[in-house]
């Protein structure tokens, strides 16, 4: 970054992680991710307009490099102007410019808002209500959720828990720690492109090919360092194991039809001696997935705070790795 020096990110990667836990995301300012969702719906209303179309204008080639555009345009206007925002603020004074930096990096992360996600299907579990604990699961899965049962409930939000400890906490923190909030907020972008347009269904198969491999490439890496961080977790919680964590990604992870999503949802499967994956109805439709785990106990709803706990653990080892970071900065100066 132009505006602080390299060492500054480590303390104000630590300062949004305590920001996130303690305030989660605010009802206001509009938040960042909602913002890129709209330039993303208006850029694709323009590049890939519904409707018909010249039969070589939905060519294979042009749609790619429609998407190819629209991948490039999301990221890049979606960093670039929260890095000439910053350089603004820091150019009236450079607290109000790290203040900044805090703030963007803590709204893409999520920790908090994942754990209360999470907990609003737990707790109508809790009491008994299937019906409330179905409308709540269905926020956050794309699954049809109607006819679900307690089980299926619960591993809906067990995996959603798991693969979203990379696209919300590690992965968004991993790009804060080499470029501060623009290169957070670039991959936010790309996560949200594949969330809005990376399907492999007629109308995105080609459009969306870029922003799904851009997703796909930029959780390489922290897709596998989550899996080790949830097998350390598991090792630390009682009556867990990290060992079967370990041993589960290994055996099932390569499985999964996502290069990425395995390696969290094994882990969290092996960790808790279930058995996730298998099938998923999306539009009336069955989708069966390659299982994760093994069936060593049942699902049960106390698997949503177990899968909630190794989450927060794994953002305890995190923001210790970032004090460590810290301290050694400190020494050397």
């Amino acid at each position: 970054m132009l505006f602080y020096h390299p060492a500054d990110i480590l303390w104000m990667v630590l300062a949004a992680i305590i920001v996130d836990w303690v305030i989660g995301d605010p009802p206001w300012p509009k938040h960042p991710v909602i913002l890129i969702g709209q330039l993303i719906r208006w850029l694709e209303a323009r590049l890939h307009p519904s409707g018909a179309e010249l039969p070589q204008a939905r060519s294979p080639r042009r749609e790619r490099f429609r998407g190819i555009l629209l991948t490039v345009a999301a990221v890049v206007l979606s960093s670039g102007l929260l890095y000439a925002l910053i350089a603004v603020l820091y150019m009236i004074h450079p607290w109000v410019g790290r203040a900044a930096n805090i703030w963007f990096i803590s709204t893409t992360i999520a920790f908090k808002g994942l754990k209360d996600a999470a907990m609003q299907v737990y707790r109508p579990l809790a009491e008994g209500n299937l019906a409330e604990a179905r409308r709540w699961v269905g926020y956050i899965v794309g699954r049809d959720t109607a006819e679900l049962d307690e089980p299926e409930i619960t591993r809906a939000a067990v995996e959603t828990v798991a693969e979203n400890t990379v696209d919300a906490a590690v992965s968004p923190l991993f790009f804060a720690l080499l470029g501060g909030a623009p290169l957070a907020l670039a991959y936010r972008a790309a996560n949200t492109l594949d969330s809005m347009v990376g399907y492999r269904n007629d109308r995105y198969r080609d459009f969306g090919w870029a922003s799904a491999r851009l997703d796909d490439l930029l959780n390489l890496l922290p897709a596998r360092i989550t899996a080790l961080l949830l097998a350390l977790a598991a090792g630390l919680t009682p009556g867990l194991s990290g060992k079967r964590a370990l041993r589960s990604v290994r055996s099932f992870a390569a499985l999964h039809p996502s290069p990425n999503s395995g390696y969290p949802e094994s882990a969290v499967a092996g960790a808790l001696g279930v058995q996730l994956g298998g099938r998923n109805v999306y539009g009336g439709v069955i989708s069966q997935r390659a299982v994760m785990g093994w069936p060593l106990q049942p699902l049960e709803r106390s698997h949503i705070r177990l899968a909630v706990r190794l989450l927060y653990i794994t953002g305890y080892f995190i923001a210790g790795g970032v004090l460590c970071a810290i301290a050694v900065q400190a020494g050397w100066n």
